[in-house]
């Protein structure tokens, strides 16, 4: 038995998509427009489904409350791309919104990485990070 893929419910599928593949994950299947759709980064896949899809499965579910409900975290390689990936998903770019809320700036945090949080379309918060070359001060 392996992970295969994790799932996220979306209440609003083209901004996911996009918030994804500025992410780098492959779209494999569906897309902006679909009901359900599939990134793949390797082994694992990143599977969106529209709350009509959920609702369709299980007709008493409802949207969780009370804070985030899940969180995934990504390695950028280097500090440079934390930055870069942060400053693209919350600026925008040529006159588009950002795709992403600020949860937190990026900072070197104590346990030796580049570390920033931004949150996806459905207030999912995101992780980015890349170990540093040296340790900040404590």
């Amino acid at each position: 038995m392996k992970l295969d893929a994790i799932s996220i419910i979306t209440a609003d599928m083209p901004s996911a998509v996009q918030f994804y593949s500025v992410l780098g994950l492959d779209l494999v299947d569906g897309g902006a427009d679909a009901q359900h759709t599939e990134f793949s980064s390797g082994s694992l896949r990143l599977l969106l489904d529209t709350e009509a899809v959920i609702l369709s499965i299980d007709p008493e579910w409802t949207r969780p409350t009370g804070g985030h409900k899940m969180s995934l975290a990504f390695d950028c390689s280097t500090a440079e791309a934390v930055d870069a990936t942060f400053a693209q998903l919350t600026a925008g770019g040529n006159g588009a919104d950002p795709v992403a809320g600020v949860v937190h700036e990026p900072w070197d945090a104590f346990w030796g990485q580049r570390y920033a949080v931004v949150s996806d379309p459905d207030d999912n918060t995101i992780d980015l990070f890349a170990a540093l070359t040296s340790q900040p001060e404590q």
